[in-house]
């Protein structure tokens, strides 16, 4: 077999609902034997009037550079909605991203959606389909949540085929333990995806 598999897990939080998923999205993908999660963030963008963000974020992961999506052998995006879409942030990284489109260096790797809203009905699922279209263009293989998975059929809050979601509430509740479940399997299942397509 080839050598492990680097999956990376690619996120925007600005109140830590989507970085709690990304963690619990790592932690799946590092329980695969030879695979390993990257947890890397991407910026913040501001309006020209306001100051840039340092170059290197406070606290938590690292932010994301091209090379990261070169290097991964997988990638799990995550966004919190934004009017059912994802937000400004990861999608101003996303449209940099048109090198490696042109390339293909993106092309038959596989791929994860994940995303949190305040509401119940905010937008998960829309934008998860959202956060796929430039998934697709870049060639890279979806990888959902199959309904094998006891908790897509129980869960009340989070969690959906498309990918892992969490309802957080205007008052920032945390991860459900089907949510946490969820998340978790959609790393395991990238991961071992992943691996076999290296052999």
């Amino acid at each position: 077999m080839a050598a492990g598999a680097d999956i990376l897990v690619l996120y925007y939080s600005r109140h830590g609902a989507t970085r709690r998923l990304a963690e619990l999205i790592a932690q799946g993908v590092d329980e695969v034997p030879g695979a390993s999660a990257r947890l890397r963030t991407v910026p913040p963008v501001a309006p020209l009037t306001e100051v840039a963000a340092p170059p290197v974020p406070p606290e938590g992961s690292p932010y994301a550079e091209l090379t990261d999506l070169l290097e991964c052998a997988g990638l799990a995006l995550g966004s919190p909605t934004r009017f059912g879409n994802m937000a400004a942030p990861m999608k101003h990284f996303i449209d940099s991203t048109a090198g490696l489109w042109l390339s293909g260096a993106m092309a038959g790797k596989p791929a994860a959606v994940f995303t949190s809203t305040n509401t119940l009905h905010g937008g998960q699922e829309s934008t998860l389909l959202s956060m796929m279209l430039p998934l697709l263009h870049h060639g890279m293989l979806i990888v959902g949540l199959p309904f094998t998975e006891p908790d897509l059929a129980e869960t009340t809050s989070g969690g959906t085929p498309y990918g892992a979601s969490h309802h957080a509430t205007v008052k920032g509740k945390p991860v459900t333990a089907e949510e946490g479940r969820l998340a978790l399997a959609l790393g395991r299942r990238l991961a071992t995806v992943a691996l076999k397509l290296r052999r």
